[in-house]
Order: C-alpha cells, then structure tokens, then sequence
C-alpha cells in the first residue's frame, strides 16, 4: 500500500491511500473516522489501522472519500515526523567523497553504522520548491532512502528490525556543503548545513511490497536523480553496506524508538555533487530542478529557489 498526506481543495489535510487508478482515498472521510486525519497517529497503531485501510483497496471513483489525483496536491506524507536521523551506510559513497577531499577511508567506519540527527521541521514534499540557505555556494542533494518507524522499540535486535518498519520512502537530504565543512572542522555539526530542508514522498509504500526485491542487505530497485533532465546519479539499493535492521539496532541501543521517526539510509553511489565533482556538475542555482526516481517508491521532484 502507498500512504500519502494531501491537501484538498478547501485546505483541509488529510491522510490517504493512494490506489493504481491515480485515486487517493481520505483515510478518515472513507471510514466515517475510524481511521486519523494524520499518518502520524495512523503509525501510532499502524498494524491494527492497516488491517482496516486494506479493505478501502477496492474503492473506486463515486464512492465517499475518494478523489482524483488530479483534484488533490500531494504534500510530505510524513510532514512533522517525531525525528529525523540519517545514517552513512553505503560505503562507495563514503570512499569517494573522501578521495575528493584528499582524505582516506576511516577505519572505524567499518565498526559501526553511524548517523546525525537532522531537522525534523523542515520536512519537504513533493513539488516543493527548497529555498538556496543565504551565503552558500555549495548546495548539494542527496539521493537515499528513508524506513519509517511503525512500532514502538528499545535495544532492537538487526534480525528482528523488520517488524518495528511501517515502510520506505524516498528522501533527498539537500546539503550547504560550505556550512557544513566550515561547521565539522570544529568537530560538530553538519547541523547547519543540513537543518534548512529535508524532502520526502511522495508516498511511503509498506514494507510487504518491497519483500520480493531483497538483494544482500538491501533491495534490488534502481536510484537515479537527475537535474534540469540530465541524468547524474544511478545507483542501487542492494549495494547498501549496513542494513535497516543494522541501523535500527544501533538508533535503538539504550534509547526508544517510537512510530512516526524516520532513518535515511545515507547516500547511494554517486548520488551527489560532493562525490561525483564540479567538473561534472556545478553546485545547485536557483531554478535548478532536481528529480529523484526510485524503483516502487516513485518521483519525488522538487526546484532550488532563491530565499
């Protein structure tokens, strides 16, 4: 299933099922409000409100809630997440955009999977424009993938992980390369260089219709961005060095997680600037359009904008 959070043409927001027939279904108008107007509490009881989202699967147009993709606006489907980590687990990424800063591999990084916490307000949707932070020249994107969390858990083992995931998403974690390496020179950070936007959807599709894709620690679907139509970026997910169930395990020691948090995945091979260089393309300018295409977890588009 694919869950989306959509604005109507009155303004109002709600939750929704996205169907194949490009109908989105209101997850509270269609069961007259057993289920929540916002994904947030819908995660609160994920596996109890999907057994009841399950039976909207074969309403069709004219029947209530249900409205044309056309007459809605898809906005972020998770648009106030509880957190927002983002973790660096895949290694091609790392090796890469270290050599083009004249650095070496970090021992360590094989150790353990590591992350950053990043702003869980500035969350960006679908066709949303992301504003250029002022006094950087350094814009950057990041092509990843996002699980968010569905169940409530503390000290998850990486074999059990999988139960504690609602589903995946696509996520561009956009980056002010020049905040953030000035910033982690002091041995903090890459907080402002991370913390103006965040971009997600368009939809979070649940974990099940990922299952026939496993491939080594990932899942076999194909990861591409383009800017202003050129391609740039392709990897794949398989290619992942630490799994979800990896990072669940070391987000989760000695801490709760609770349904609602989202974990990127950290950037796939060559899925930016910083590792792929400006000979091969300059950092992003205003009306730059930047398209992220994952296999099952669809087209999130968005454009740079001065602030």
């Amino acid at each position: 299933m694919r869950f989306v959070t959509f604005e109507k043409s009155d303004g109002t927001v709600r939750s929704g099922l996205m169907l194949a027939t490009e109908l989105v279904i209101d997850l509270n108008e269609a069961t007259n409000g057993r289920l929540p107007e916002k994904l947030i509490d819908f995660l609160e009881q994920s596996e109890e409100n999907l057994k009841i989202a399950a039976q909207l699967l074969q309403h069709t147009l004219g029947d209530r809630g249900v409205y044309p993709l056309n007459d809605i606006r898809l906005i972020a489907p998770l648009p106030v997440p509880k957190s927002f980590r983002d973790f660096y687990a895949f290694e091609q990424h790392v090796k890469s955009a270290r050599e083009n800063r004249g650095l070496k591999m970090i021992p360590e990084w094989y150790e353990i999977p590591v992350f950053y916490f990043s702003n869980h307000l500035a969350i960006k949707g679908p066709e949303d424009k992301i504003s250029k932070p002022v006094g950087s020249n350094m814009l950057d994107y990041e092509l990843e993938v996002a699980c968010v969390i569905g169940k409530q858990g503390k000290n998850i083992r990486a074999d059990e992980a999988e139960e504690y995931i609602f589903g995946y998403c696509i996520l561009n974690d956009w980056s002010a390369r020049d905040f953030q390496r000035q910033e982690m020179k002091v041995g903090l950070g890459p907080a402002k260089g991370k913390d103006f936007a965040t971009s997600i959807g368009p939809w979070i599709l649940t974990k099940d219709e990922l299952e026939n894709l496993k491939s080594g620690k990932g899942f076999d679907i194909t990861m591409k961005a383009k800017v202003n139509g050129v391609l740039l970026s392709e990897g794949n997910m398989k290619d992942i060095y630490y799994s979800f169930g990896e990072m669940l395990e070391r987000a989760s020691a000695g801490v709760t997680l609770y349904p609602g948090e989202i974990i990127g995945s950290g950037t796939v091979g060559t899925g930016c600037i910083l590792e792929l260089g400006t000979e091969v393309h300059c950092w992003l300018q205003p009306g730059d359009e930047v398209v992220f295409e994952i296999d099952r977890l669809g087209v999130l588009k968005n454009w740079i904008i001065n602030d």
